[in-house]
């Protein structure tokens, strides 16, 4: 069973940087996928970043260019670093795993493992 715990949320001002991580354990296959994902109040989740095991990432267009997707060299950690932040990226943020099937920021609900969010506030 996998078990992810986000940490790094908190209130920065628009146009500041935040860093998001994700500790993941429990996992028990080799070849995975992770994303980050974030629901805003009365807003559907909506992803963001997807990384696979191989290093393959994928973006969603609102964040293209203005967040990174990464991970530990261990595998373990997922990180999120989020610059030129703006007040409509205030949202819960969570990160998600899709087991040994990779899919991409769009496929929400391939991803079959959450943490539990954390809240990232722009103002």
């Amino acid at each position: 069973h996998v078990q992810l715990v986000e940490s790094g949320g908190g209130l920065v001002q628009p146009g500041g940087s935040l860093a998001l991580s994700c500790a993941a354990s429990g996992r028990t296959y080799t070849n995975w996928c992770m994303g980050w994902f974030r629901q805003a109040p009365g807003k559907e989740r909506e992803g963001l970043a997807t990384l696979d095991s191989s290093g393959i990432t994928a973006y969603a267009d609102s964040v293209k260019g203005r967040f990174q997707i990464s991970r530990d060299s261990a595998q373990n950690t997922l990180y999120l670093q989020m610059n030129s932040l703006a007040p409509e990226d205030t949202a819960v943020y969570y990160c998600a795993d899709s087991g040994q099937w990779c899919y991409g920021p769009g496929d929400v609900s391939e991803y079959k493992f959450w943490g539990r969010g954390t809240q990232v506030t722009v103002s």
